[in-house]
């Protein structure tokens, strides 16, 4: 291990040899960070490194069971995040955690709302306010806006636009990008930029390697809750980082192959819900087609149409040629669609449950003999899958809430895998996963692919999408506005068709 850190004297901010231990799970054993004012320190590792716990244990989410930490030159310990929101160190959390039937200025000012003399909030000023961190981050809405009404990628800005509010001296940001397109990253990067200008230390976390390289000045790795290396990003390739983060090199990023078949699995004739454009495209089986689209295209609310979450005005979906009725997502199950939410705490996993029950809820029926769960062939059958997607769990039956979030994730996508489904679909499958577990969820997608299985993965990682599509439909205001091959496919094209550039007749 590298224990050479950069500069001992210049950190706002210094975690030493922290220690934490839960029943069963050693997650962190003597890591180390330190962050730098005016620098943005990445914080890098594989899911289940234990970059979030180290996180939780500096706001005081967690207690430590040995290390220090020294915030501008004296030893603290948080005993909350109140107390570290307070003292000046914000955190915005991989989860959102805000409250979708309140405003959006009420979200990012609850409990410290500005007040007239007499203590009655003062909602002017509170809007006022709001509105103007909500146009720093070119987020459109009215701050008077229920948070409800805004798509996943919207509320990440809103989390973002809250912990800005504090005026903190260190913002950590878990995944921030993770629900957000590329415009709407590159607005988070100016007010990054602009967060360093005035002398703030950030810590960012993101397995996404093109993003690290762009904005941050500093990278420490975690392993196995172990620190392994400080270094200036300028000393670092894609290679060294990732060699860093798994202990091993890692061939070829995105392992694309051609599976695809002549036969059509999935066509939508003119399918539209209220309110929105009607489309239409076929997809065939082995292959991959990838969904591009800025925030608030349609590409969420069509996949949830094609699954029954959403009702639908006209039009047809045909699965090998025959008509469905689809007016629930048991209807799609039950005729072989299935559906990765992009937001798995809200709508893909159950975080009260275990892993085994998580896995196994959507394919209850098939491991079930006259009405009675088969537990037997439930737990071969999850076994299969946690070794399949390398799941870092002490069991099946550990509770899924105390997974790293990628953990999670790949539970979520084998829950679906688990259906046995003629089409898969994936909205932001990779979100929170890093760069080693993304390469075994790519190559299992293979696999599938390999044996007929259509899959329809939307997603907002651009090389991502250009790695692994077979085909690429771009998405501007609830339309298909282009359509690209692979070969033809470039990052481009993509983001002129994303903001409306052009129409997909111009391409062809």
């Amino acid at each position: 291990m590298d224990k050479g850190l950069i500069d001992m004297q210049s950190a706002i901010l210094k975690l030493d040899k922290i220690v934490k231990t839960f029943p069963g799970v050693k997650a962190l054993d003597g890591a180390s960070l330190q962050v730098y004012p005016g620098k943005v320190m990445a914080l890098m590792g594989e899911n289940g490194a234990g970059k979030s716990t180290l996180m939780k244990v500096l706001t005081g989410i967690y207690q430590s069971d040995s290390g220090s930490i020294e915030y501008q030159g004296q030893a603290v310990k948080f005993n909350g995040p109140r107390q570290s929101q307070l003292a000046g160190i914000s955190i915005i959390h991989q989860e959102l955690n805000l409250i979708p039937e309140l405003s959006i200025a009420e979200n990012i000012f609850l409990g410290r709302e500005p007040c007239h003399r007499f203590g009655a909030i003062n909602w002017p000023a509170m809007y006022q306010q709001a509105d103007t961190l909500l146009a720093r981050l070119d987020v459109k809405h009215s701050s008077r806006t229920l948070l409800g009404q805004l798509s996943l990628g919207e509320q990440q800005l809103v989390e973002i636009a809250k912990a800005i509010s504090f005026e903190s001296k260190v913002i950590i940001m878990d995944e921030p990008t993770d629900a957000l397109t590329d415009v709407e990253t590159l607005s988070l990067f100016r007010v990054i930029n602009e967060l360093k200008q005035q002398g703030c230390g950030i810590v960012y976390i993101s397995h996404r390697l093109k993003e690290i390289f762009t904005i941050c000045d500093h990278v420490t790795v975690l392993r196995d809750g172990q620190f392994i290396a400080e270094r200036c990003i300028d000393d670092l390739s894609e290679d060294a980082m990732i060699e860093l983060m798994v202990g091993r090199q890692l061939d070829e990023q995105y392992p694309y192959q051609d599976h695809r078949q002549d036969a059509i699995c999935l066509e939508l004739k003119d399918l539209r819900a209220a309110d929105s454009s009607a489309v239409s495209f076929k997809l065939r089986q082995g292959e991959l087609l990838g969904i591009a689209g800025l925030m608030g295209a349609g590409r969420t609310e069509l996949m949830k149409l094609i699954f029954g979450a959403i009702p639908i005005q006209s039009g047809n979906i045909l699965l090998n040629g025959q008509s469905l009725t689809i007016e629930s997502s048991q209807d799609a199950l039950a005729n072989g669609i299935a559906y990765i939410s992009e937001d798995r705490k809200g709508e893909g996993l159950l975080l009260g449950l275990s892993v085994k029950e998580n896995m196994s809820l959507c394919s209850l029926g098939e491991l079930s003999q006259f009405g009675q769960i088969q537990h037997q062939r439930e737990q071969a059958k999850v076994a299969e899958f946690i070794q399949a997607f390398n799941i870092k769990t002490p069991s099946q039956e550990q509770s899924i809430g105390l997974l790293s979030g990628g953990n999670q994730q790949k539970v979520a996508i084998a829950k679906g895998l688990m259906t046995q489904p003629k089409v898969l679909i994936l909205d932001e499958p990779t979100r929170g996963v890093d760069v080693g577990a993304r390469k075994e969820i790519y190559q299992l997608i293979n696999q599938f692919k390999a044996q007929g299985l259509a899959v329809i993965m939307v997603s907002s990682d651009m090389p991502e999408l250009l790695g692994l599509s077979d085909r690429i439909l771009v998405m501007h205001q609830g339309q298909i506005s282009a359509e690209f091959e692979r070969d033809q496919a470039g990052q481009e094209q993509i983001l002129a068709a994303a903001v409306g550039k052009y129409q997909i007749e111009e391409i062809l």
